[in-house]
């Protein structure tokens, strides 16, 4: 799990939508990029101004589909 703290806004809100309609989201923090589903958002409201403090659970990066190979007919020589 990778947790985020953020004091914006239109970002919190961008990750409550990805969360409520069940999409993945792309934060970047750091120089590190992390892309999965949001599993919680939780607003704290201590000093100055709002916080969020944002879960994600990384998606595993897909494993590459192996290619088939052309498949031949019978009579395939007979169209050449």
């Amino acid at each position: 799990m990778f947790t985020y703290q953020t004091t914006d806004q239109k970002e919190a809100r961008r990750l409550r939508i990805a969360q409520f309609n069940g999409r993945p989201a792309t934060v970047r923090s750091a120089g590190a990029t992390v892309t999965g589903r949001v599993r919680s958002i939780v607003e704290g409201k201590a000093g100055v101004g709002a916080t969020w403090v944002i879960t994600i659970i990384p998606d595993e990066p897909a494993a590459p589909k192996p290619r088939l190979a052309p498949r031949m007919h019978i009579a395939a020589e007979d169209y050449l």
